[in-house]
């Protein structure tokens, strides 16, 4: 009788677990499904990224390419240059010695105007002093000023004075 009974214990017990087992499958086929769905969501994100990693490596490149061709034409144009500044200091070079024929006569026509200058400088500012012709000293005509110092105007324009001895 004790088999009887646990025997029938046995088969009450066992469809319980059946049940259990159907409504688990569902539940195991849900989970299955979410991670399939996961996981294909994961390999979409992770084809993306490549994608874009790609795309970000093909910029840099076209980047890099264009910055190298910009480098080129800089050196190439500095190139040209220097090769220009070579020939004008060759044929300047031929030309020295007739340029410096006009150089020195620049040069003394620039003195020759700077004395001019200052000529006239020295007439204008004593032409432009209010004071009075009181002598002269050493050539030179003497000044009085407002408060009674003696001076002249030296050869470079500028006032001398004279001490009262």
């Amino acid at each position: 009788m004790k088999k009887l009974i646990l025997f029938c214990l046995l088969v009450a017990f066992s469809s319980q677990f059946y049940a259990q087992d159907a409504v688990g499958s569902s539940v195991l086929k849900e989970k299955k499904e979410k991670l399939a769905a996961d996981k294909k969501k994961a390999d979409q994100a992770a084809k993306e990224k490549e994608t874009n990693a790609v795309d970000k490596k093909k910029k840099l490149t076209e980047e890099a390419k264009i910055q190298k061709e910009a480098a080129e034409k800089k050196k190439e144009e500095l190139a040209t240059k220097a090769k220009k500044e070579v020939k004008a200091k060759k044929e300047a070079g031929t030309n020295m010695s007739a340029n410096k024929a006009q150089v020195a006569k620049d040069n003394a026509a620039e003195r020759e105007a700077r004395m001019k200058e200052k000529a006239t400088t020295a007439k204008t500012k004593a032409a432009a002093t209010k004071d009075k012709v009181t002598g002269t000293y050493n050539g030179h005509k003497v000044y009085t000023g407002p408060k009674g110092g003696k001076y002249y105007i030296n050869k470079n324009g500028n006032k001398t004075y004279i001490d009262k001895e």
